[in-house]
Formats: structure tokens, sequence, C-alpha cells
């Protein structure tokens, strides 16, 4: 899938699945199951055991079906080793302008995290493709509000706390898209094997977003 392909995904979707501390024998399925229920857009954060051969695995069976790339990306020394590994965008839970200029430069979308009115703009102005507001859980929906009257030029993707109860409401204030973790990829239904669920969720969390 690429780039354009790709962001028309984060688009028709809005919801970016984050994969950590999932382990490699489940990651197919877990893959699998994401598709089953709609997402199609999923991340592997760097900082899951084996997550480079993840990645490359996961583009190499379902690069055709659906945009994979990398998370918890903290440094220029990562991004480079992430896009060798296949991944075609970036997440970073920090605003390294170095990182995102690169990115940019590569033609690699990238979505770094920030919390300030001068980190978004800072991050923007380097190249950001979108603005991943980050803890979205903790600073909550009147916060990005508040954000989005004097920088509502600037897409920014709501990371942390989102559920099926509230990801209309995310959504009806401005997010371009939602980092979506622990909430769809629960970690002791992959241990049961109980795949299903994840498509369950991830079909319940779309349909609340309509």
């Amino acid at each position: 899938m690429n780039r354009e392909q790709g962001l028309k995904e984060i688009e028709r979707t809005r919801i970016i699945a984050i994969v950590r501390g999932v382990q490699e024998a489940h990651i197919q399925a877990v893959a699998e199951a994401l598709l089953k229920g709609g997402v199609t857009v999923m991340e592997v954060t760097l900082n899951t055991p084996g997550a480079l051969h993840m990645i490359g695995s996961l583009q190499q069976h379902w690069g055709a079906q659906m945009y994979i790339g990398a998370g918890t990306v903290l440094d220029l020394e990562d991004a480079k080793k992430a896009v060798q590994a296949g991944a075609s965008f970036l997440v970073t839970p920090n605003m390294d302008e170095d990182v995102i200029r690169w990115s940019s430069e590569q033609g690699i979308p990238i979505f770094p995290g920030a919390m300030t009115p001068t980190e978004i703009v800072k991050a923007w102005r380097a190249g950001a493709t979108a603005v991943k507001i980050f803890p979205s859980g903790s600073l909550g929906l009147t916060y990005i509000k508040e954000l989005m009257g004097p920088l509502d030029h600037i897409p920014m993707i709501a990371v942390g706390g989102v559920t099926e109860d509230n990801i209309k409401q995310f959504l009806d204030i401005g997010c371009y898209g939602l980092g979506i973790g622990g909430s769809l990829i629960n970690l002791k239904e992959i241990e049961a094997g109980r795949f299903e669920w994840i498509t369950n969720k991830a079909a319940s969390l779309l349909a609340a977003s309509k």
C-alpha cells in the first residue's frame, strides 16, 4: 500500500491500531483480525521485542491490504531502522525535529507526538503529516478542542483514552485520526488465542465512530 493509499485508509477509518507487546508468534493473526474488523492501519511499536522483523513480515503478508508503520520512534536512528525494515509511516511519542525533517524529505508520513501549542506548531512547520496529541487520555477532549481553536489548520491525532463511548466525540471536534492501543489490542485475549475478540472490537469501534 503506497503513501496515498495509506493516508486514504486513515482518512476513511480514522483508526490507527497501536500494537505494543504482542509476541511475534501472534502478530499475523492480530493483523488478520484487525483487517476482518475493518481496521486497515496498524503501527508496531519499536519497544515491542522483534518489532523490526514483525514490520517486515507484516508488509510481506498484508502490505497490499494494510498500511503498516512503526511507533515509539524516538530518534533518527530508530526512524532509519524502521523504514529500512519496511515501515510505511512513523509515529513518535516525542517532538524531534530532526526525525520529522528526515521523514518528510524521504516522503515517509510522520505523526510526531506533541502536547503544547508550541510543540504542535514546531512539529507542523518541520514537516509533520499530522500531529499526535499525546497523552490525550490524560489531557482530555476539552484540551484538544481548545487547541483546535487557534490551530485548526493542523491535523491532529488523539492517542490515549479512545473507546466506543467517546470515539464519535473525538471525531466530532475535528480529530484527523485516533490511535487506539490497549482497548483494541488486548494482550490477554491474544495470549488466549481469542483473535475474534479483536475483530469484534475493531468493528464495534468503527460502528461507534459513524
